[in-house]
């Protein structure tokens, strides 16, 4: 009597129904293999997730396409758009925009003459993301509305979810932020009570973190961030390599979504002052990140250079701001930064001039972090001034958000110190101290306490010093009030400590530390 035959495609439809996404790509390829069988255009799709989750990013391209042409050959405009808008994405993520943009005008020409389906929330949702990018609030409201009905009719948590983050994106461009973190709340609360797929966990987390950073809402970036790492974490599924892959190359089992989860876990310890663990949590995300997400290490190897920065390793971080580059990350306000450390102030100068031109307004806290290294590259070049209006600006821009608040009272208070004027600057930087206290960000509460030294509270200094001298931090020149006992430090070499901190250092220049 023979053996039954073993149904291999439904294994792997099986495998994929719950997420098994190794299992489901090794029988799906294997079943593709075979001559005399073909996949269908669902089962398609299914091996070009499978192929993402396993690493194989250019094999899911190209299942992907083929889904497409199969869509298409069938007549299913409805699958042909979904397919073709994944298409869209996966090649943004590629650094491919050319590519991107006609997959997206391939989804809108399968979809946009439908009857509302739930396929015609994503193409709204990029409709949406892509319209509050270039500031326009009346085509991102109208996407809104068109994802939101065929979201809430489909029934799926997954589009729910989505389309609560883009409103979120959206009221939060308008400033309107208890209602945009009110939205933002629910999604994530679909995410942490496990009601979503995998892909969409991912995503929501990955959006959400950068939103939260984005509009300058610290303590839920940090709230978002442990628990991404926590869903991300091993054990997952598959093996984990004996060695560490190159760049760009998720092993196959392991969560393509952790290199990026990482790399905002990187820009929330530097904040929080846990410099070492970002720097070396820098490095693991670049080993991490898949060839789809390379921004994502672009933002970390500019948060390493910061680190590196701050601590006066000033050619390490010269190389993490160029990878950064390198990668399509604009390393400002770090590069500014860097040049003023070298003694390099007109590069200083032009950098952030430059980038703040540039700059759409559309990421907050990075306008925000570009106007007060206009304040502080202006007041060293002596130019208070243009210190005044970038500070002036940055106290438009911060509201009653804390973290802005905190760096637009640090700006305006250097700005009295540096016009001599010791009381409306003491009660600036009492005011700035304060709310990075509040928030648990050292260096900066740090850097407050030597400037209100300056206006005579000079017991500050010890508290500042021990702050440096934990985060290896190399203290900065401050442009102070000289009436009120105030001391600017002379200019010194790059890189190297005034007199009074010299061979504190746990690592001297001439054993540099290797860099990210």
């Amino acid at each position: 009597m023979s053996a039954p035959a073993i149904d291999r495609l439904g294994q792997a439809r099986d495998a994929a129904a719950r997420e098994a996404w190794s299992e489901a790509y090794e029988l799906l390829r294997a079943h593709d293999a075979h001559p005399s069988r073909a996949l269908t255009a669902d089962d398609l799709m299914t091996l070009a997730d499978a192929a993402w989750w396993s690493g194989h990013v250019d094999e899911s391209v190209a299942s992907r396409l083929r889904a497409h042409a199969a869509y298409v050959a069938g007549g299913d405009h409805r699958g042909a758009g979904l397919a073709s808008w994944w298409l869209h994405h996966e090649y943004k993520g590629l650094g491919r925009p050319a590519a991107a943009a006609g997959w997206l005008h391939r989804a809108h020409h399968h979809l946009d003459d439908l009857p509302p389906c739930p396929e015609q929330c994503f193409v709204a949702w990029t409709d949406a993301e892509e319209a509050t990018a270039r500031g326009d609030r009346a085509s991102a409201l109208a996407a809104i509305r068109r994802m939101t009905g065929p979201a809430v009719r489909s029934g799926g948590p997954d589009l729910l979810a989505l389309s609560r983050q883009a409103e979120a994106s959206v009221l939060l461009a308008q400033g309107r932020r208890a209602e945009g973190f009110a939205q933002l709340d629910e999604a994530m609360r679909a995410v942490t009570a496990g009601e979503l797929s995998g892909m969409f966990t991912g995503l929501l987390y990955c959006l959400a973190i950068d939103l939260c950073m984005r509009s300058a809402d610290l303590a839920r970036a940090v709230e978002w961030t442990n628990a991404a790492m926590e869903w991300c974490s091993p054990p997952w599924t598959g093996r984990r390599p004996a060695e560490p892959p190159p760049l760009g190359v998720t092993p196959s089992g392991e969560n393509p979504f952790r290199g990026v989860c990482r790399a905002h876990r990187v820009a929330v310890l530097d904040l929080l002052g846990a410099w070492a663990l970002a720097e070396a949590e820098a490095r693991q995300a670049c080993r991490e990140v898949s060839v789809d997400c390379l921004g994502a290490a672009a933002a970390a190897y500019y948060t390493a250079g910061d680190v590196q920065r701050r601590q006066g390793r000033l050619e390490e971080a010269a190389v993490s701001y160029a990878h950064a580059h390198e990668l399509g990350r604009i390393p400002q306000p770090g590069l500014a930064l860097l040049r003023l450390a070298q003694g390099r102030v007109e590069a200083a100068v032009a950098g952030v001039g430059l980038a703040l031109a540039c700059d759409s307004g559309h990421d907050l806290l990075g306008r925000a972090r570009l106007l007060a290294a206009r304040t502080e590259v202006a007041l060293a070049v002596g130019d208070v001034p243009g210190a005044a209006g970038a500070a002036a600006e940055l106290e438009v821009l911060a509201g009653d958000v804390p973290l802005l608040r905190a760096m637009a009272d640090t700006a305006r208070g250097a700005v009295a110190l540096a016009e001599s004027r010791p009381e409306p600057a003491r009660r600036l930087l009492r005011r700035a101290l304060g709310g990075w206290l509040g928030l648990g960000v050292p260096y900066e509460a740090a850097r407050v306490r030597v400037r209100l030294a300056a206006t005579g509270a000079r017991g500050e200094l010890s508290a500042a010093r021990a702050v440096f001298e934990r985060l290896g931090a190399v203290p900065t020149p401050v442009v102070g009030n000289r009436s009120a006992g105030a001391r600017e430090d002379p200019p010194r070499p790059a890189g190297r400590l005034p007199a009074r901190q010299r061979g504190r250092r746990p690592t001297p220049a001439s054993a540099p530390r290797p860099g990210v």
